[in-house]
């Protein structure tokens, strides 16, 4: 078993100063706390909870809320929740709330009760619903903005207007795009960006088709307004429901992406197994939930989140646009 002396050993820091990052983070700076953190998650060390969940009087746990644990792209925020906060020495107990913004407030009172902080990715309730909930409780927000709670999220603005700038590049000019569920904050700001970059490009049209489930049969549905409206490529809320749009388009006899070109949203790992293989837009999935935990660790030791903290968390995670085989030049 890994110990402190091992930890401080390969991030070349004291033993004191391992104890600082993983217990009051505050007191090192980024840089140190992130080698501190790196080494322990590679040694697989955790300090003892139990002793220090006595001193400070806390259970030492973390929540974690998120939409629909079967989707791959809350699995990869949950697995870097869970790495992160592992390394510091805190448990964390995972809810799904089955995209049902009315169980949210629910499960954050039983959360209360159990955890020193929570963690909660994309909640669906509204504002007014969500800063009832969690009043009084140390919560980050993780694809989700709202101005008196820290929060981190992707810059979707930019994704979308990577995934427009290439389609257009292509020659594509009547694009629709099958939105997520309604109470997405992350699906709002991709629509709005769209708006935004299609204004910009002058000549494309942008044909909303609709709100659909965030899963393959959202997209399935999709793929028959798609076709019914004669747009040339289609931007799904993410890859789950591109793939239904594939399949569906496949079904009816529509080649992609000869007919219609198709992208996704996330890059999830099955984006590359299938035929054509999925154009999309990668996030840092991880990367969200790591950053979650480290300005929920921040609140939990200092009592608050600090300015530079929150600057850096209001600083939008970068999106990638990465161009496969389901994106082409449209039909002459």
């Amino acid at each position: 078993m890994a110990n402190a002396h091992d930890v401080a050993q390969l991030a070349g820091v004291s033993v004191s100063t391992v104890s600082r990052a993983l217990t009051a983070p505050a007191q090192v700076s980024s840089a140190t706390r992130e080698r501190v953190l790196a080494a322990a998650e590679r040694l697989g060390y955790t300090p003892n909870p139990t002793a220090r969940g006595l001193r400070l009087g806390r259970s030492h746990t973390l929540g974690l809320l998120v939409p629909d644990l079967e989707n791959p792209y809350f699995a990869s925020v949950t697995k870097g929740v869970q790495a992160r906060a592992r390394a510091a020495g805190y448990p964390v107990f995972v809810a799904d709330s089955e995209e049902d913004p009315t169980a949210e407030p629910g499960l954050v009172a039983q959360f209360a009760r159990r955890v020193d902080g929570i963690v909660l990715a994309s909640p669906r309730s509204d504002d007014d619903t969500l800063r009832k909930a969690v009043a009084q409780l140390p919560v980050v927000l993780v694809s989700r903005d709202m101005v008196d709670l820290p929060s981190v999220a992707v810059d979707d603005a930019d994704g979308i207007a990577q995934v427009l700038g290439h389609l257009h590049a292509l020659g594509h000019r009547k694009v629709g795009v099958a939105a997520g569920p309604a109470t997405s904050w992350s699906g709002a700001r991709r629509l709005d960006g769209l708006r935004v970059a299609a204004e910009r490009l002058g000549d494309v049209t942008v044909v909303e088709l609709g709100s659909f489930r965030p899963y393959f049969s959202g997209g399935f549905a999709a793929a028959d307004h798609a076709v019914a409206q004669g747009v040339t490529a289609v931007v799904a809320f993410n890859d789950l429901m591109a793939l239904g749009i594939l399949d569906r388009l496949r079904g009816r006899g529509v080649k992609v992406p000869q007919d219609v070109s198709v992208v996704g949203y996330d890059d999830v790992d099955v984006a590359t197994l299938v035929s054509p293989a999925l154009t999309t837009v990668r996030v840092p999935r991880t990367g969200l939930g790591r950053r979650a935990v480290d300005l929920l660790l921040s609140w939990l030791d200092t009592g608050h989140v600090d300015d530079r903290a929150l600057a850096s968390a209001r600083h939008r995670l970068p999106a990638e646009l990465v161009i496969r085989d389901s994106t082409g030049v449209p039909p002459a």
